[in-house]
C-alpha cells in the first residue's frame, strides 16, 4: 500500500503523485456505494502493481474542500485583486479574505493591473496595501505587476503548498498563472469566456507542479458569494479584531453597539482600517437578515 496526493482526475481515473512518480488509479466500487467522490488534492492510500493499473483504497481526512474548482486540502490562495479595470473594491477583497479564513486557507493578496494606474493613483493605493500588511496579510503590489523579483518572491512563498487562484472576472487570474508557469499557455479573457458557455465540456482539474508548488490550473473559489457563517463566527474571521477582542468589556462582544469595545476604539484611533470595519458591519447585517437555507 502507498500514500500519495491526487494530482488530476479525468473520466473516473485519478492520477496520484507518490514517490516522485505518477500512478494512474481507479476508485474501488465501494466508493460509489458510500457516495464518496475523490477530488484533486485528496491524500489517499492506494495499491499499484505498476504505474498504469492502481486502485484507490482510502481517502484520508480533508482539512478543507472547495467546490470551484473541486480541490481539497488547499494551503494557500492567491487573491488576484484588480487595481483598475475593474476598479479596486475593498468590499470584494474582504469577502474573499473572510471566506479563506473560514476555510483555514492562507491568502496572498496580489494586486494586478497596477501598471494601469497613474503615479498619483498608485500612491493612493499604498496606504491601503500597508493596512492589509499591518493585519499580517502577505501583499504583492509592485508598480510592474509582473516584476520578475516579485513573481520569484511569490513562488518562494508558495513552494511546497497546494494553491488555488481566486478573484473577480477580468482581474487577471489566468494572466498571472501564465507568467508564473508559461508552460500552461492558458487561454485568457475572451477564449475562456467562450469555453464557459459550453457547459457540458469535460472539465478536468489538475494540480500542476510549478517550481515545487501544486497550483490548480482552473481559477475559481466562489464561496465568498455566500455567507454561511454565523454572526458570532464572523468577528473570528477578522484577525485584527481577534487580537483586540480580549480587551473588550464583554466576552463575545460583536463590536457593534456594545460599550467599552476595544475594536471600535481601535477604528476611531485609526488602528483598524475603517473600510474593514464598515465591511464587517455590512457582512453582519447580511448574515443577520439571511433567510435560513433548508436545502443544505
Amino acid at each position: 500500500m502507498k500514500k500519495g496526493i491526487i494530482q488530476q482526475s479525468l473520466s473516473g481515473f485519478y492520477d496520484v503523485f507518490a514517490d516522485d512518480k505518477i500512478y494512474r488509479t481507479r476508485a474501488r466500487g465501494n466508493f460509489r456505494q458510500r457516495k464518496i467522490k475523490p477530488v484533486v488534492g485528496d491524500y489517499v492510500e492506494f495499491s499499484a502493481e505498476n504505474q498504469q493499473e492502481g486502485y484507490l483504497l482510502k481517502i484520508l481526512p480533508r482539512r478543507n474542500q472547495l467546490v470551484r474548482p473541486p480541490v481539497a486540502n488547499v494551503d494557500m490562495a492567491v487573491v488576484v485583486t484588480s487595481a483598475k479595470e475593474p476598479a479596486f473594491s475593498a468590499n470584494l477583497l474582504d469577502r474573499q479574505l473572510i471566506a479563506l479564513e473560514a476555510q483555514k486557507i492562507t491568502p496572498l493578496i496580489y494586486f494586478s493591473k497596477t501598471d494601469l494606474l497613474t503615479t498619483e493613483e498608485y500612491q493612493q493605493l499604498l496606504p491601503i496595501v500597508e493596512g492589509y500588511k499591518k493585519i499580517g496579510y502577505q501583499v504583492y503590489e509592485d508598480y510592474d505587476p509582473f516584476n520578475p523579483q516579485q513573481l520569484a518572491a511569490m513562488m518562494k512563498k508558495l513552494k511546497g503548498s497546494v494553491v488555488t487562484m481566486m478573484g473577480q472576472t477580468g482581474a487577471g487570474k489566468s494572466t498571472l498563472l501564465n507568467h508564473l508557469a508559461p508552460q500552461l499557455k492558458l487561454a485568457t479573457g475572451e477564449i475562456s469566456q467562450a469555453l464557459q458557455r459550453g457547459r457540458h465540456t469535460t472539465r478536468k482539474v489538475s494540480l500542476l507542479d510549478v517550481n515545487g508548488a501544486l497550483i490548480a490550473d482552473t481559477p475559481g473559489f466562489s464561496s465568498y458569494e455566500t455567507f454561511d457563517m454565523t454572526v458570532n463566527d464572523l468577528p473570528l474571521l477578522f484577525p485584527e479584531m481577534v487580537e483586540l477582542s480580549a480587551n473588550c468589556k464583554f466576552r463575545g462582544c460583536l463590536h457593534l453597539k456594545e460599550p467599552q469595545c476595544a475594536v471600535k476604539e481601535a477604528v476611531n484611533n485609526g488602528i483598524i482600517m475603517k473600510s474593514r470595519y464598515d465591511d464587517y458591519v455590512q457582512f453582519h447585517e447580511l448574515i443577520a437578515n439571511q433567510k435560513p437555507n433548508y436545502k443544505k
